[in-house]
């Protein structure tokens, strides 16, 4: 398991997150975000999922992304140490943190981080990927764009009611990717807004743990 840490000084937290499917943990994105949830007092861990490290393009089936996750969150408990644990990733990462955590199993998590859950296929909101959604019965943020090809905000919100301690935060005008318009001069204080809300929500989660 190439398990990459980006450790953080007084830490309160820790966070694996895993990447969507079109790249890997040393995307753009990624190093972005797990670089600048260890500046705000999180350290973060990515790593690659098998197809990826192979050098494929198309994702691997559900079971063996699965057999990665937990894989991942195995190393990198012995590299947190006692540090509160959340999952989550960026698309589908972050939709096959949501099936492991649903079969359950998993000691001391104390949440799941959703960057743009892709809820269906673009143009194909029948094909929903929600039905194991109610039950997790860890603490769940959903930051979702509002124009979200797959899955509006307002879609997430609609879910939220059959959930257990499910949060969305609404990019307003965001994609997929949270590009808003507006140009590059939006994009920062967007991602800044996303990695503020993940953390203090993170903090919340263990301060009530106390």
């Amino acid at each position: 398991m190439d398990l990459k840490v980006y450790p953080s000084e007084r830490a309160i937290a820790a966070l694996v997150l895993a990447h969507g499917a079109g790249a890997g943990q040393m995307s753009q994105f990624m190093v972005q975000a797990a670089r600048g949830f260890g500046a705000r007092g999180v350290t973060a861990a990515t790593f690659d999922f098998p197809y990826i490290t192979a050098g494929r393009k198309i994702p691997d089936r559900a079971p063996v992304l699965e057999r990665a996750w937990r894989d991942a969150i195995d190393a990198a408990r012995t590299e947190i140490g006692d540090l509160p644990l959340f999952i989550g990733g960026k698309s589908m990462g972050g939709r096959i943190a949501s099936h492991v955590a649903a079969q359950g199993g998993l000691e001391m998590l104390r949440g799941l981080v959703f960057l743009g859950y892709p809820l269906h296929p673009p143009g194909r909101p029948e094909q929903r990927r929600d039905a194991h959604l109610p039950a997790i019965q860890e603490p769940m943020l959903f930051v979702q764009g509002s124009k979200d090809a797959f899955g509006s905000a307002a879609e997430i919100h609609a879910l939220l009611p059959m959930l257990r301690h499910a949060r969305l935060h609404e990019i307003a005008g965001g994609d997929h990717s949270f590009k808003v318009p507006g140009g590059t001069a939006k994009q920062e204080p967007v991602f800044d807004d996303i990695l503020n809300t993940v953390v203090e929500w993170m903090r919340s989660i263990v301060a009530g743990d106390k």
